[in-house]
C-alpha cells in the first residue's frame, strides 16, 4: 500500500513538472514565436534546468506534439463516454468541444491558447505535426464510431468519413477563432460547424443500428 502511494505521488510530481515546462514553453511560443524561443528560454521561465527539460521532452517541438496528443486523447475519450444511442453529430460535437472548453476557463488563458493554436496552424513545421496528429485522431475516432455502431472500419466507409468530417469541422472552428472570442462565441462557431455536417453524419448513422450494449 505504501509503495503504491509513493509511486502515485511520484507520478503526480512528474506530471506537475511536465505541465509546468509545457505551460512555460507554450506561453513563450505564443508571445515570441516558435523560431525565437530556445530550450534555455523555456527552462529559465520555468525555473528548471536543461537536464530536467530533456528528461521530459526531446525538444521544444516535442512540447507542442505532446500538447496535440493530449488534445486527441481527450477527444476520443469523450466520444467513448457519450451515450451509445446519441446521434453521431451530437456525440462528436461534444467530443471536439472538450479541448476547446479547457481553453476558455479564463480570458487570459483563452487568448494564450488561441495564439498557440494560431502558431501551430501558421508555422510550417508545427502545422505538419498538426496534420500528422489529426491522422491519429481520425483513426481513434473511427475505431470508436465503428465500435459504437457495430461496424467493420476496414470495410464500411462510414466511421472514417464521419471522423474526417468531425475533424474538418473542428479545424474550421480553430481557423475562425478570433481575438476576443469568449466561450459563448467559440460554442456558437462549433454549433454552426456541426450543424452543417450533421445531415451527413446522422444519415450514415441512420443506415446502421446503434450498439445498445453501452
Amino acid at each position: 500500500m505504501a509503495s503504491r502511494a509513493g509511486s502515485s505521488m511520484a507520478e503526480r510530481k512528474r506530471r506537475l513538472v511536465a505541465d509546468e515546462l509545457r505551460d512555460a514553453a507554450l506561453m513563450l511560443l505564443a508571445t515570441r514565436g516558435f523560431d525565437a524561443v530556445t530550450v534555455d528560454d523555456i527552462v529559465a521561465a520555468a525555473g528548471m534546468s536543461r537536464r530536467t527539460f530533456f528528461r521530459y521532452y526531446a525538444s521544444k517541438e516535442d512540447v507542442v506534439v505532446r500538447f496535440l496528443a493530449d488534445m486527441g486523447t481527450d477527444v476520443v475519450a469523450e466520444l467513448a463516454a457519450r451515450p451509445g444511442n446519441e446521434p453521431p453529430s451530437v456525440a462528436l460535437r461534444h467530443a471536439v468541444w472538450v479541448p476547446l472548453a479547457s481553453c476558455t476557463g479564463h480570458p487570459d488563458h483563452a487568448e494564450r491558447a488561441r495564439v498557440v493554436v494560431r502558431l501551430i496552424l501558421d508555422a510550417p513545421a508545427l502545422h505538419a505535426r498538426w496534420l500528422e496528429r489529426q491522422i491519429r485522431w481520425r483513426a481513434g475516432l473511427a475505431a470508436e464510431l465503428a465500435a459504437r455502431h457495430g461496424l467493420d472500419p476496414d470495410t464500411d466507409p462510414y466511421p472514417r468519413l464521419a471522423a474526417g468530417m468531425a475533424l474538418l469541422a473542428f479545424d474550421t472552428v480553430l481557423q475562425q477563432w478570433r481575438t476576443g472570442d469568449d466561450e459563448q462565441r467559440l460554442a456558437e462557431l462549433t454549433d454552426r460547424a456541426f450543424a452543417m455536417v450533421a445531415p451527413a453524419l446522422d444519415a450514415g448513422h441512420g443506415a446502421h443500428e446503434p450498439d445498445r450494449r453501452r
